[in-house]
């Protein structure tokens, strides 16, 4: 085979027979890798895309899940409010019972007392009416 003078001058021909710099396996090669090159431009996009919605979506459940959080801290607040109400109102009751008790004894005592005057003084108006 004989050596071609322009390939050694670094000039080439193309299927089309036009002159070129590159060697036409080498460009083609270059216009494969451009194409591989667009091709995972594309794919990163589109990885890109998916990973902003994944990164949406795990946003907005984590707002979610912190309004939930604070829903359950008021909840929780809110019960350990009512439970203390609970305990000031069963003291307060309890106080109150206690109070009534003793009002209970004191009227007890003080119905006794009357019982035993209105008897002294009931024997009393039948020993004044035989006097009589």
């Amino acid at each position: 085979m004989a050596k071609d003078p322009l390939s050694d001058a670094g000039l080439h021909y193309d299927e089309l027979n036009k002159l070129r710099v590159l060697d036409p396996e080498v460009t083609q090669k270059t216009v494969e890798l451009k194409e591989e090159c667009k091709e995972f431009v594309d794919k990163i996009e589109q990885f890109q895309k998916i990973v902003g919605g994944l990164t949406e979506i795990v946003d907005q459940l984590a707002k979610e899940a912190e309004n939930e959080k604070m829903k359950a801290i008021c909840a929780r607040n809110l019960l350990k409010s009512v439970a203390k109400q609970r305990e000031a109102q069963q003291q307060q009751l309890q106080t109150l019972i206690v109070e009534k008790k003793m009002q209970l004894e004191r009227y007890r005592v003080e119905y006794e007392a009357l019982s035993k005057i209105e008897t002294e003084q009931n024997e009393f108006i039948e020993q004044f009416i035989l006097q009589k």
